[in-house]
């Protein structure tokens, strides 16, 4: 199966130490709760694998070797794009924009994850441990039958704030969800909250919550140019 974990928000600068000690926990992260992802024979931080222009290097996932990625970076936008082929059907893709400072583009982190069909996979714990570690505006737990669901019924574009069936959303926008909206909702260390909307296949529930969140302005975008991080 394959699921997207996405996390958006504004322009909000950060440092390469910061940036590094951000990444090397959220890698730190994806190892504990995703054990069956695993290099063979891998011992202490796992090794990436880190693209750039098409070309893959290996990199380990200690807070130095990722500092000095990062300083290799043209900008200070923080930009990583880290790989791993796990065993067994097992493939992680990361992408991550974390210190842009541009009033027209997002910072993101975007993990796509294939399992085997059958594999239990920690959603929830994927989605907070990346809200909780970089604060973001929204997020969610997405894949693509959502995502057309969302373009096709509830005139969804890109860059847009969206529901997943997993839901997160910054304290602003929490304290806009419905009082009767359906989800069971969990509070974060941030202050804002993590909606579980229903299972990957319950589209209806899915495209039900988006259309009320949206309606009670908890999905409404940040003004642009950007002037904030979050709502």
């Amino acid at each position: 199966m394959r699921r997207v974990v996405r996390a958006f928000w504004g322009p909000r600068p950060q440092s390469v130490g910061d940036l590094a000690e951000r990444w090397e926990a959220t890698l730190d992260r994806i190892a504990a709760l995703l054990p069956h992802l695993r290099p063979p024979d891998s011992r202490g931080p796992w090794t990436w694998n880190r693209i750039v222009d098409d070309t893959s290097t290996p990199l380990t996932a200690d807070r130095e070797s990722l500092a000095g990625a990062l300083q290799e970076e043209s900008d200070s936008s923080g930009l990583l794009f880290l790989v791993l082929v796990g065993p067994s059907g097992w493939k992680a893709d990361l992408h991550g924009v974390g210190g842009e400072v541009s009033e027209y583009l997002s910072n993101s982190l975007v993990v796509t994850l294939r399992s085997p069909d059958d594999a239990p996979v920690p959603e929830a714990e994927l989605l907070a441990g990346i809200a909780e570690l970089w604060n973001p505006d929204t997020g969610n737990v997405i894949d693509d039958d959502v995502f057309d669901l969302l373009e096709e019924r509830a005139d969804y574009e890109t860059g847009d704030p969206a529901t997943g069936w997993l839901t997160y959303l910054s304290p602003a926008r929490a304290a806009l969800v419905p009082e009767d909206l359906k989800a069971v909702r969990r509070q974060l260390s941030t202050g804002g909250v993590l909606l579980d909307l229903g299972a990957p296949d319950d589209h209806d529930a899915v495209l039900a919550a988006h259309l009320r969140l949206r309606e009670a302005g908890a999905l409404r975008p940040l003004p642009e140019p950007m002037d904030r991080s979050m709502l």
